[in-house]
C-alpha cells in the first residue's frame, strides 16, 4: 500500500456505553498516527489509572493499552501462528467471538455515525471534519437518548 489513503484519513475516537449510545466522540487525528500514540497523547491512560473501576472493551488497536491495564481493558486475542494446536485455535476462536459479540453495541455506536450523508461522503474542507463529526455526534447521542 502506498499510504496515499491515510494522508488524507483522518480518525476519531468513539466511547459508547454497552446499549451503543454515543457518550464521546472526539480526539481527531490524522489517519497515519497509531492507536496507541493517540492513548498516550490524549491521556487515556491516566484516566484508566485514576478510575480502576471503568472497564474498557477495545479493538484490537490497542492491545499495548490491554497489556498495561490487565482485568481493566479488554482487546481481542492476539492472532496464532499458521499451524497452531488445535485446542489453541479453538480457544482462540472462542474468546475472539466472545469478545466481539460484546463489542457489538460500540460498533453499531460508531455506524450510527457514518449513517449521516454528510460523514458518507465529506467533500468539505479537512479542517472542518472534526466539528462536523462532533456535531453530527451530539446529534446522534440526543436521538438515542430520546428514543
Amino acid at each position: 500500500m502506498s499510504g496515499k489513503a491515510r494522508q488524507n484519513t483522518i480518525k476519531s475516537t468513539v466511547v459508547s456505553d454497552e446499549t451503543g449510545a454515543t457518550l464521546w466522540c472526539g480526539s481527531h487525528r490524522p489517519g497515519r498516527v497509531h492507536d496507541h500514540t493517540a492513548v498516550r497523547v490524549e491521556g487515556i491512560d491516566a484516566l484508566l489509572n485514576a478510575y480502576p473501576q471503568v472497564r474498557v472493551l477495545v479493538d484490537s488497536g490497542y492491545q499495548d493499552l490491554a497489556k498495561n491495564h490487565p482485568g481493566q481493558v479488554e482487546a481481542p486475542p492476539l492472532k496464532l501462528r499458521p499451524g497452531a494446536w488445535e485446542p489453541y485455535v479453538i480457544a482462540y476462536a472462542n474468546k475472539r467471538k466472545q469478545q466481539s459479540s460484546q463489542r457489538i453495541a460500540v460498533e453499531h455506536a460508531i455506524a450510527k455515525l457514518k449513517w449521516w450523508r454528510v460523514l458518507q461522503r465529506f467533500t468539505g474542507r479537512r479542517e472542518l471534519l472534526p466539528e462536523t463529526v462532533d456535531a453530527v455526534a451530539a446529534l446522534v447521542s440526543d436521538h438515542t437518548i430520546t428514543w
